[in-house]
């Protein structure tokens, strides 16, 4: 049990003296930037499956016919 109390001690003063942390301003634009590629990627995906939705139904209509 002292090993995993030690690591967590250990990755904590990590995270304290070496690690860069960002200013706060380049957090908020970062946040922006990948909220933003997220919708975007989020409406690329729902318009490519309504179109191959579209495509399929078209596909297995015609063949009924």
């Amino acid at each position: 049990m002292t090993k995993v109390v030690n690591y967590i001690a250990e990755a904590f003063e990590e995270l304290r003296s070496n690690v860069t942390w960002p200013e706060w301003s380049e957090v908020q634009r970062l946040t922006i930037v990948v909220a933003l590629f997220s919708v975007i990627f989020a409406l690329a995906t729902w318009g490519v499956d309504e179109l191959f939705a579209k495509t399929l139904a078209g596909f297995f209509n015609w063949l009924k016919a």
